[in-house]
């Protein structure tokens, strides 16, 4: 599995940055620049994602073994590991599954639990798409206006729009595995003792991702676990709030 990514930086510290469902690296472009002044910074399409491979499956389990196999091919004995949602989910199994290739471990806005379905109307609005009537980019934003009444997310979604060189558009995305397969992204982390290296969970104020019951799993799992709330952000805090996510991952990257 050759994974897409984009590095920033040559610091001797790495830091891998893994992008939530239905994102991909240039989600995190903005804030990897900045993180790359004094990190080295990979960004990675997950497979199904991006412009890394389509495959048949997709599960949290294939993931983490693709990350690790990007660590080994380039050479990366341990890092500190980035994950939003969907990545935040990868990044604390890979935490599990691999300890001794994790330096710290920062998860945005999800929690290891179970949790439900929630993309059904996000699915369904992308399948309605007529790529034969669209010409332009502004044609396939037209088509999703009433499906996505919220511009940021409709936004967001738009950038798995991609032409080919015969000008057709389409999905960037493996929609139909990633339809398929959804209620894998929705399992809860399969633990196997406790994680005991330093770990920073955000939160959003304006997100139900985190609750406070998830707190006490969270705590019990991973001992030395800091939980910060953004205020007055929601799920994508990354984006809605980039200076204080910055501050306070770099602040806590360089803590002893």
């Amino acid at each position: 599995m050759e994974l897409n990514y984009k590095k920033y930086g040559e610091a001797n510290d790495t830091l891998i940055i893994i992008h939530g469902f239905l994102g991909s690296l240039d989600n995190w472009h903005t804030l990897a620049t900045s993180f790359g002044n004094h990190f080295s910074v990979y960004t990675i399409d997950m497979r199904n994602h991006g412009k890394s491979p389509h495959t048949e499956h997709h599960t949290i389990e294939l993931m983490v073994n693709d990350l690790a196999a990007f660590m080994d091919k380039h050479q990366i004995i341990s890092a500190n590991i980035l994950g939003h949602s969907m990545g935040g989910k990868v990044a604390m199994q890979f935490a599990f599954d691999f300890p001794d290739k994790i330096e710290k471990l920062i998860v945005a806005d999800i929690a290891p639990r179970q949790y439900k379905r929630g993309h059904d109307s996000v699915f369904e609005a992308l399948n309605a798409i007529k790529f034969d009537q669209i010409t332009k980019r502004k044609d396939a934003e037209d088509m999703l206006f009433h499906l996505i009444p919220d511009f940021g997310t409709r936004q967001f979604l738009l950038k798995n729009l991609t032409q080919n060189s015969e000008g057709a558009y389409a999905w960037r995305v493996n929609l139909p595995v990633l339809e398929k397969e959804y209620d894998e992204i929705t399992k809860p982390i399969i633990y196997s003792g406790v994680f005991l290296k330093p770990a920073l969970f955000l939160r959003g104020s304006l997100s139900l991702y985190i609750q406070a019951a998830d707190e006490i799993e969270i705590q019990e799992h991973f001992i030395l676990a800091q939980i910060y709330t953004i205020e007055n952000a929601g799920h994508w805090l990354h984006a809605e709030k980039p200076k204080e996510f910055y501050e306070k991952v770099f602040s806590f990257l360089n803590e002893n």
